[in-house]
This record gives C-alpha cells, structure tokens and sequence, in this order.
C-alpha cells in the first residue's frame, strides 16, 4: 500500500511535468508506459511476498498474551523488541547515519543486518507507515499527550488490560490466541490501520504548523500586524491558526467539534523548534526563513534599492539608449503596462489581479495565454519558496508552445520588469537556467526567445555572468542553430553583451565572433551584424584603443591577403565581407577622430548650435551607426563639426593623431589595394567605389579636397605635361596606373562625393583626361569603361558622361575619336530615349562620316545596340539608313574590317532586334555579305569573314523565320557559306550540313499554311532537337566553339 502511495504522490506534481516532452506520438508513450507498468507490478509483487515472509516470522516469534500483561503491571520490566520494531528503529538508526555523515558507521551497520534492505521502507513490514526521522521524534517527544489506551468497537468484546497503550512511532501487529475469532481479528486490524493513517497525518499537520508559524512570524516582524490564516485540510475543517503578539512562539491548534472519526476534541500545544526559538530582533527577522527561502521585504517603506553592476564604459546615454532599443520591449499596450509593473504589496497584487482575471477566464482557453503572464511575475517575484519560484518562472518560459512575435515580445517584458525588481543575484539563480534549459529546444520560436532573453537581461546581471556563461551561450547558438532568425537575434544580443562587458580579455572572441557572423550565409544575420554587432564591438574597441591599432588594419590586411593569393581567382564574397565591415566602421572611425581632436575640451553647448545639413553624412544603416548618437547628441556633433572644419582649413593637422593616422597610414594603404583590383571585376569597383563615397562625406569636403585627392592625384599623375607629352611622344611615360582600377573607383568613389558645379567640372576634366592619355597611348580602356559603367548607372550622370563624349567627338586625334565612338556603346542602354535622339545619334551620324575610316567603323557597334535598344521608327530608320551606306557605299567594298564589325554586330543584336529589322535588312545582307565572300581570293581573309558569318546565322538560326525569308535568303546564305566552309574549315562544313538538311525538311514538311499570327514552337524552323544535335557537334570544335556555346542563351 505504501509503495502504490510513495509512488502515486510524484506521478502527476506540476515540477515532474515536461511541458516540451509531450507530443503526438501517443502510440510510443502507450508503449513504454505499458512496459514499464509491467516490470513494476513484477516488483509489487516480490515486495508483497517478501512482507508476508515477514509477517509470518513476527507471529511467530511474537511474545504470548500473558507475558505482555506481566510486563504492563510490571513497568520496571522491560518487555523484549519485537522483530518488526527492530527493524523499524534499524531503518532509523540507519537513516540517521547516513543524513550525519556517518558512512563507515552506517556500512558497517548494514553488513550487521544483512537481512534488511535499508533503502526501502517497505521491506520493514506490511502496512506501516513511515515515521519521521529520530532527530524528530527526539524534538517532539513530550510535546503531546497520548492516551492510556484506545476506544474501541464494544462488539469486539476486549478487554481493557489487553489494550496496549499505542505510541505515535509505530502500530503493533495484532497476535492472535487460537480461540480468538477471525472477527475480532478484522476489527484490531481496522482499528490499527485507523490509528496509522491518523498519525501520519498528525505528522503533515504539525509540520504544515510550524511552516506557517515561520510565515507568520516573517509577516508580523515586517508589518507589525496580527494576521490571522485559514488553514484547509482534507480530514480537518477550518482550523483558526492566531498568533499572540506579544510572544509568537506558542500556536493553539483545536480540532473541530465535527471529527466523527475521533469523537472527541483533541488539543494540542506545539513549541517551535530551536531555530525558532532563538531568533534574532526584527532587523534580522529573515532568518526565520531557510536559507533558500529567505526574500527581501516586500514593504515600500523597507525595500532597499536595487543597484546593478555599472560597466566601466564611457558610452553616450543617446548611444546606450540606441543599442537597448533592440532588445525589442512593448509597454505602449495595456497588457505591456501590466507587465513593466510588478507589485510590490498585497493591495497592488489584488489591484493587479481584479485587472488581469477579466482576461484571463475568457481567453486562457483560447490560446491566449500571454494573459497569464503578469499573474505568473508577479507570484514568480514574491513567493517565499525558491521551489515554486523556480516552477513559475518554468511555466512562464513554457507558457505558449511557439510563441510569436508579439508574444516573445511580452514574455520579454516580463522577464525584464522581473529583473529590474528582483535584482542581478536572483536573475542569475532564477532566470538564466531557464534559458539554458531551452537552447537546444526543437522549436525555433523558444530557441528564439533564449536568444532574445540574453540580450534583454544583459543590464541586470552580475557582470562577471555576462562575459562568461552569457557570452559562451551565445557563441554556442551562433555556431550551432540552424534557423536564421535565432541567428539574428543572437547577433543582436550579442550586439548588446558588447555594449556592457568589461572584461578586456574578451576582446579577441569577440572579434571571431564578429568574421563569423559576418560570413554567415544568412542575408538576415549579416544584415544585424552591421546594424547591431559591429557597431556595438566598434565601440569597445575605441575605448580600448584597439580600433586604429588593431581591427581596422586586421580588416585591411586580410584584404592584402585575398588579392595576393587571388590572382588567378579572387574570392569576391570574403573580399565583400571584409570591405563592407570597414564601411560600416567608418562612423565610428570619424567618431574617435572628433573626440581625440585638439579642440575637443572646447566643444561647449552654450548659445545657438549651427544646424548639421541633411545631407552631411551618408544614411546610416542603423541608429548605432548615426555619428550623433556614437558622440552623445546631434548638438554635440553640430559643435564639434563646427571646429573639425575650422581646424582643419585654417590651423591644420598638427599634433592630430587620430587623424593623422587616416591621412598617413590608412589612405595610402587603401589605394595601393585598389591598384590591385582587377579592374574588369564589376563588383569589386563598386564595392570600393562605394567604400570611398562614404570616407569621403563623412570626414567632410575640405578634408576630401586637401587629403584625398592630392593622394589619388598624385599617383595618376594627370598633369598638363604629362597629357601633352603623351600626345607628343604617344605613350603613357610610364604611367600605367591608368589602366588599374585606381581610375574608376577615383573617379566614382571619391569625385562623385560632391555634385556642385565646381566637383562636376572636376570629375568631366578627369574623364577628358583619361580618355586623352588612353587613347594616345593605345593602351586598354577598362578602367575608363569600367567608370563610364559605373557612374552610367545613375541617370543624373549622363548628361554628364555624354559631355564627356562629346569632348572627344570634336578632339584632334583620331585615336580619341574612335574611343568616343566605342563608349556610346556602353552608354546607349541605360540612356533615355529622349537623350539618345538627341545627343547620342546626332554625335555617332558625326563621326560615321568623319575622314579616319577607323572612327567611322568604331561606330558601328553603337549603331547596333540603338538598333535593339530603342523602339522610336524615326530613330531606327536613320540608324538603319546609315548602316546601310556602310555596305552600300562602293568606298567601302574592300573594307574588310568594317565588314567584319558588321556581321559582329548583325550576330550580336540581331536576334534581340526588331522582327522587321532583321527579316529586311540583317539576314538579306548577310546572304550578299556570303556572296561577295565566296569571291575573296585571300584565305586568311575569306576565313575570317566565313567564321563571322557561321557565328551570326548560328545566332540568327534560333528566331522565327518565315518561310519565305527561309528559302530566298536564308538557306541560300548557308549554302554559300559552305562553300567557304568545304576548302577553309571542313568541320564546320558538317554542320553546317546538317543545318542546311534541317532547314530544308522544315520547309518540306510545312505543306498546310499555318494561320496568320500561329508562331507555336511547332512552326521554328529549328526546333530544339535540330539545336541539341547541333551543339553536340559543336563541341567537337575547337575554332569558335567556346563563343557559340552561349549563341543560344540569347533567346532567354
């Protein structure tokens, strides 16, 4: 019986419950919960047999009836122990042992009495309560009166000299004479069974009284009120507990006149315990409490003032403020409002719950849950018992199953108005195991709220906590969680950790936690990395003076590495990586500079503060990159902007070492990695180009002008005699910096800064100028296409870039010219057509006619791409027109290259082109082009064109062509072309043999005249199996294959 009560008393309580354990999958738990239901009636039953083994011993060997008479008259005789009792007071004894650290005693105790099992009571006998432990029995004995013997049933037929006086430890096992009847039998051991149910629960009563006593006590000290309790038991009524005021040490507990069992009233005086009774004066009355249990006063008047632990830091309120914005906290609703207020008497909680239970009862049913939450603090914060404190915080953090949003967002409240009452030391026992708990859980949305947890509590805990077990927590999650938005909110809380910690030997993990979250795959992560992480990090490092001396060049240094050992391939995401956490550090860099500046003890609020224009500093990414918050204020920033210009346009950089170090150490490293760059890279100019735009307009326009551009200008060395030299002796003289990406990226990043008319006139002369000493020189022009891209993409510049253009329409040299013609063709697509009629066709008819035959071919391409571009008829037929008198014009008959650029073009816009266009004017000339090619007495030149040829119609084979067009031009162009093909190139003869024998039965086959306007795939002359076969072959050459390979790409 006592085994099926041990064990039904910790099946179903509330701290054995998993609230994440139980799931759908029933059939699992059914079956293990079968098995082990199985194995335990297995062991009922061999602890049932074993009882009565040893029950029947105790009968046998229990003393007769008349010797326990002799020993009742006789009280100086003692009467022997009785085996049951021996083994009841071993179990003690050895109990007692083992709670004093007695273990070699109790060992060897138990090798004495091999015959008992002391570590189940059960073993002792059969229907026996436990009593309590021996230091209890000794502190309570004398503390009650026992009755000289029991009532019993008069049917029984007793008699009194045979009743033994029953003592509260243990029941006697009822020996029975043989004419004794098996009635008599039942009724003693109905009778001793009520005797043992009573006793225990004597015991849990008096127990349950010197608890409430202790309560009691705590309450009158703190009050210094008499309180009054009601008492609720289950074989009791209402028991009135009073406690006396002038001495408290004494309770009176009467039973009710209502106990049937009993039938009489029973009154009991109960003495506190020693502790109780040697308590200390009201200044000290918490340690009537446990040790666990011991709690501040919840009184106003007495509750000391909780203080947190400060960092050692030098952050502006505004930046603090900032960086806590992020932990996400809602007290705008009425339910934050409830939440952000913890109660701090016993009027408030009934104020706060008349409040809340009207919400509780309709919703709690309906997933509503969050309504419990200040219910759960406010209890969580003032129960006396560390236990239920740490089930209620349980319940709080277990409350909703996957808690959105909004409702992280209140449990968070909640914990933080719990931490701000309560103080670190409980915050650190109470809430942060409740963290560690869930960080492995298998829902994102509670891993997600330990994320966000460590952050919000970040203030209120012992600072040695937050660099350590916080930080590793953290670390843990970021290098672990597979779901993005936990990742991103560990960023955050991170973020906020580095805003608080002190500890300086934590610099370097935090720096590897900054590169890896920085690479991490996730948009979302980085994204809070550089809203929250780094900036956060960035400013401990400056106080810890590590940021010039350590993180920035570290960052640099990493990028010399990649370019050094990217040669033959650069990685442009890890270059990203680090270049766009330099950019991110710019604020803060220009934050140092202001506050180590010589005028800085100068800087005063007084008077009127100058207004900082809008457009002063770039758009920060987030509130912690926004320089007036790094500094404290934007009044502060407008002061020290104020004299930052002063110093630096009238007295100069001197003794100025923070910015001394940009100007000499920083700069010049900067663009010595940008003379590295591989100037086709589209992306790497950008990112750099980028880069410099915002160094540039966050330390200011006289800085750009007499720090930045000196260094640019002097390393690409556009003097007056340099132009004029290189026109003279048509060569670089040695300044081949013009071709790296140092000429973009001065040109986008750092003359684009400023867009008055002055930093326009600026950036036109240095383009004119790039342009001048390329074209002279016959070097490449990537790096001026590469700016002509780049600043393209913007249309504010293209009036600006089509001056540029113009320049060069009306230069001297033929060699400038022709460059003017070749960049209208990377201008022409992002150009509007309104422009394009105007300025870019009108320029292009210039040079079309202009006396070099160089500059007029140079134009063609430009011709081109307007051609697929621009939809205007009128524009397309000049363009159209002036195409035309290229291949008409007799002058032009045995211009092979300028042949050549027009098949080139025709393959290149032709399938991207106007129907009309090509089905009139491209494919028809392509087959005169043939014609005229089947006559070229010159091999090398007959090649050439014949390889143009096969790669324009191989592009043109993937449109619709009518069948019309396909017999009149189109075939009659391949036929042609194989000719050429047969003597020159014969393994481009097989294909186009088998192109031709595709066309052919496409035309064959196409007997029924489909209805106007029917362009099904059906109707393509070559469908997708003629293009399978015929890139099968192509891969068997080794001429143009690589450049046909992407012929069929266009039609996407």
């Amino acid at each position: 019986m006592s085994q099926v009560e041990n064990r039904a008393g910790s099946i179903s309580t509330l701290d054995s419950l998993d609230f994440a354990r139980y799931s759908d999958d029933g059939n699992r738990e059914t079956d293990e919960r079968v098995a082990v239901l199985e194995f335990e009636l297995r062991k009922a039953k061999e602890t049932i047999q074993a009882l009565r083994a040893n029950l029947t011993q105790a009968a046998e060997n229990e003393v007769p009836l008349q010797e326990r008479k002799n020993y009742k008259s006789s009280p100086e005789i003692q009467e022997p122990i009785k085996p049951l009792e021996k083994r009841a007071l071993n179990f003690l004894v050895n109990e007692f042992l083992l709670k004093n650290s007695y273990k070699l005693t109790s060992i060897t105790f138990s090798d004495e009495n091999d015959d008992q099992d002391f570590e189940l009571w059960d073993d002792v006998g059969l229907n026996i309560p436990k009593p309590p432990d021996l230091l209890q029995l000794y502190r309570d004995f004398g503390n009650h009166q026992v009755t000289a013997k029991n009532v019993v049933d008069v049917a029984v037929g007793v008699e009194e000299d045979e009743l033994e006086v029953t003592t509260p430890v243990l029941g006697n096992i009822p020996v029975f004479d043989t004419t004794q009847s098996i009635e008599q039998c039942l009724v003693v051991q109905k009778l001793e069974d009520q005797i043992s149910a009573l006793n225990s629960e004597k015991w849990s009563l008096m127990e349950q009284i010197r608890r409430l006593e202790s309560e009691i006590d705590f309450f009158k000290r703190d009050f210094a009120v008499p309180v009054v309790y009601d008492v609720v038991q289950p074989s009791l009524d209402q028991v009135p507990l009073t406690v006396l005021e002038d001495s408290g040490q004494y309770l009176d507990i009467k039973s009710s006149e209502n106990d049937d069992k009993l039938g009489k009233t029973e009154e009991l005086i109960l003495s506190t315990s020693t502790e109780e009774e040697s308590r200390t004066p009201k200044d000290n009355a918490l340690n009537s409490l446990p040790s666990k249990e011991k709690m501040p006063s919840c009184s106003p008047s007495s509750k000391a003032a909780v203080h947190f632990d400060k960092p050692n830091r030098k952050l502006s309120p505004a930046f603090h403020q900032a960086l806590l914005s992020f932990c996400r906290m809602s007290a705008d609703s009425r339910l934050g409002s409830e939440v952000s207020r913890i109660a701090d008497s016993e009027k408030s909680v009934m104020l706060m719950l008349g409040r809340c239970l009207p919400h509780i009862v309709p919703n709690v049913l309906l997933a509503k849950r969050e309504e419990l939450i200040p219910l759960i603090l406010c209890t969580a914060c003032l129960h006396p018992e560390s236990k239920e404190r740490d089930q209620l915080l349980h319940i709080l953090f277990n409350l909703i199953k996957r808690p959105d949003d909004e409702q992280r967002q209140m449990i968070l409240t909640g914990c933080v108005a719990f931490a701000r009452h309560v103080g670190p030391t409980r915050v650190e026992a109470e809430l942060l195991p409740q963290c560690w708990e869930q960080i492995n859980h298998k829902y994102p949305e509670r891993r997600l709220l330990v994320a966000e947890s460590c952050g919000a509590l970040a203030p209120y805990l012992p600072k040695e906590i937050r660099s350590s077990l916080v930080l590793s927590m953290l670390q843990q999650m970021l290098m672990e969680d597979k779901a993005d938005l936990v990742r991103e909110a560990v960023i955050k809380s991170l973020g906020i950790i580095m805003g608080y910690i002190d500890d300086p030997d934590k610099y370097q993990q935090g720096f590897e936690l900054l590169l890896s979250a920085l690479g991490d795959p996730s948009e979302r992560v980085v994204s809070a990395t550089h809203q929250v992480f780094l900036p956060a990090y960035a400013a401990w490092t400056t106080e810890l003076g590590n940021l010039q001396s350590h993180l920035i060049p570290t960052l640099l240094n990493k990028i010399e590495k990649l370019l050094r050992e990217g040669e033959h391939g650069l990685d442009e995401h890890k270059l990203h990586l680090y270049l766009s956490a330099l950019q991110s550090l710019i604020p803060s860099l220009f934050a140092l500079v202001l506050q180590n500046a010589p005028f800085t003890s100068k800087a005063k609020l007084q008077g009127d503060v100058p207004q900082i224009e809008v457009t002063r500093f770039p758009r920060p990414a987030s509130p912690l990159q926004d320089v007036a918050t790094i500094v404290g204020s934007r009044e502060q920033l407008a002061v020290l902007l104020q004299l930052y210009d002063y110093q630096l346009e009238h007295e100069g950089t001197t003794g100025w070492e923070t910015l001394l170090w940009v100007v000499n150490q920083l700069l010049p490293q900067l663009i010595e990695i940008v003379g590295k760059i591989n100037v086709a890279s589209t992306a790497c100019v950008h990112e750099f180009s980028r880069f410099f735009w915002r160094l540039c307009r966050t330390f200011g326009k006289i800085f750009t002008n007499t720090k930045v551009k000196p260094q640019f200008q002097e390393i690409l060395r556009l003097s007056e005699e340099n132009i004029v030299l290189s026109m003279t002796l048509d060569s670089t003289a040695g300044n081949g910096v013009l071709t790296k990406a140092t000429v973009p990226i001065y040109a986008t990043g750092v003359l684009t800064c400023y867009i008055q008319e002055e930093d326009r006139k600026l950036l036109v002369g240095f383009l004119e100028d790039v342009m001048t000493m390329l074209s002279l020189s016959h070097a490449p022009l990537d790096s001026l296409k590469a700016s002509f891209v780049e600043l393209g993409a913007n249309p504010a510049y293209h009036e600006l870039l089509l001056t540029v253009l113009w320049y060069g329409v009306v230069h001297t040299s033929a060699l400038v010219r022709c460059t003017a013609a070749r960049m209208f063709e990377l201008l022409v697509k992002g150009v509007h057509e309104t422009l394009v009629a105007q300025r870019v066709v009108p320029a292009l008819i210039t040079l079309s006619s202009d006396p070099e035959i160089s500059v007029r071919i140079a134009t063609i391409p430009a011709f081109g791409t307007i051609m697929e571009t621009v939809t205007q008829r009128e524009l397309l037929e000049r363009v159209k027109m002036q195409l035309a008198s290229f291949l008409e014009d007799p002058q032009y008959q045995d211009q092979h290259s300028l042949h050549t650029e027009i098949i080139k073009t025709f393959g290149r816009v032709g399938p991207n082109a106007e129907p009309r266009f090509r089905d009139e004017f491209v494919i028809p000339h392509l087959l005169k082009l043939a014609l005229v090619n089947n006559q070229q007495s010159v091999d090398s030149k007959r090649l050439d064109i014949a390889t143009h040829l096969f790669e324009a119609y191989s592009a043109l084979s993937c449109c619709f062509i009518s069948e019309d067009l396909m017999v009149n031009h189109f075939l009659p162009g391949l036929r042609c072309l194989r000719i050429d093909m047969e003597h020159l190139s014969p393994e481009h003869e097989v294909i186009l043999s088998s192109m031709i024998k595709e066309c052919e039965q496409k035309v064959e086959n196409k007997t029924v005249q489909e209805p106007p306007g029917s362009m099904s795939i059906a109707a393509s002359l070559v469908s997708e199996d003629t293009k399978t076969k015929f890139l099968n072959k192509m891969g068997q050459l080794t001429t143009s294959g690589a450049m046909l390979a992407n012929v069929f790409q266009r039609k996407k």
